[in-house]
């Protein structure tokens, strides 16, 4: 008797996860093939997932506050819609898989676009460019990219300059130490291990490296290289879904740089060095 009340107990329990696997599956679904606004809008807030290290566009202050580029932006831009913005960190090297699963509506953290990436989400309108640089310090004597070969070159997982190392081969990944860069999940480890003498070189993106360095004690013991990779562009990732929020970001990028607000928050964080092509457009 014992042992059929086990039974039945035991086949009731996997029952339960199966239906509630498949309950997660459903909604997970259903968030990835529908359009989500009305959801959004009914709920009060959009879920953006962020890497809160990637400094100067998501990372927290020493209170925990969560502080950067692309925070401002995304508040701005909800705000016009009466939306509130809930910042969740992820794995960055999961973030369209994230998306996906309807974990996070939107990928919002210096995301570069890519045709890799563009064959899995729906990106805004670019509203920053970048590029990718190759930073050093200077008793290292690393003037040029040729000057890392046999040296250690350290890169952040799932970043684009980890996907530029990969595509284009012959700038780095042949002639570096084992032919295969050190992957690190934040830049700030990355820096860490640079200064500690551990990796010689480090490719990162230009707007990291542009605000990181000049807040050092002795910024003068850096050098920056421009790489050959191609000049990238900075948009919110969103499900291809969503058409709805695509419109919406897109309408609310371009009144933010009509009305003189980009230009602000551009300034407030990489001063004249920002370069925005919604700015340029508004100009022509």
């Amino acid at each position: 008797m014992k042992t059929k009340r086990l039974l039945t107990l035991i086949i009731t329990l996997i029952c339960i996860l199966f239906i509630s696997a498949c309950s997660g599956i459903s909604v997970n679904r259903k968030a990835n093939a529908v359009d989500n606004w009305s959801h959004i809008k009914q709920r009060g807030y959009v879920t953006v997932g962020v890497d809160d290290t990637f400094v100067p566009m998501d990372f927290r202050q020493k209170n925990g506050q969560l502080i950067g580029y692309d925070v401002d932006l995304a508040n701005a831009v909800f705000k016009q819609y009466g939306i509130n913005v809930s910042f969740q960190t992820i794995d960055w090297s999961m973030n369209t898989t994230e998306l996906k699963n309807g974990t996070i509506d939107l990928i919002w953290n210096g995301f570069s676009k890519n045709p890799e990436r563009e064959a899995k989400v729906s990106f805004s309108k670019t509203y920053l460019y970048t590029s990718q640089v190759l930073v050093s310090l200077k008793k290292n004597k690393i003037n040029t990219i040729a000057a890392m070969k046999n040296k250690t070159l350290g890169v952040q997982t799932g970043s684009s300059g980890y996907n530029d190392v990969m595509k284009y081969p012959k700038v780095f990944k042949n002639h570096i130490k084992n032919q295969d860069p050190i992957l690190y999940d934040s830049f700030t480890n990355a820096f860490i291990d640079l200064n500690a003498g551990r990796i010689q070189g480090l490719l990162i993106d230009s707007t990291y490296a542009n605000y990181y360095i000049s807040r050092q004690k002795h910024p003068e013991n850096f050098t920056e290289i421009e790489s050959p990779f191609p000049k990238e562009e900075f948009g919110v990732g969103m499900r291809k879904s969503d058409l709805t929020l695509h419109k919406k970001i897109n309408y609310a990028l371009e009144k933010l740089a009509k009305n003189g607000t980009l230009t602000k928050i551009n300034h407030k964080w990489f001063g004249n060095k920002a370069e925005s092509p919604l700015l340029q457009t508004k100009k022509d």
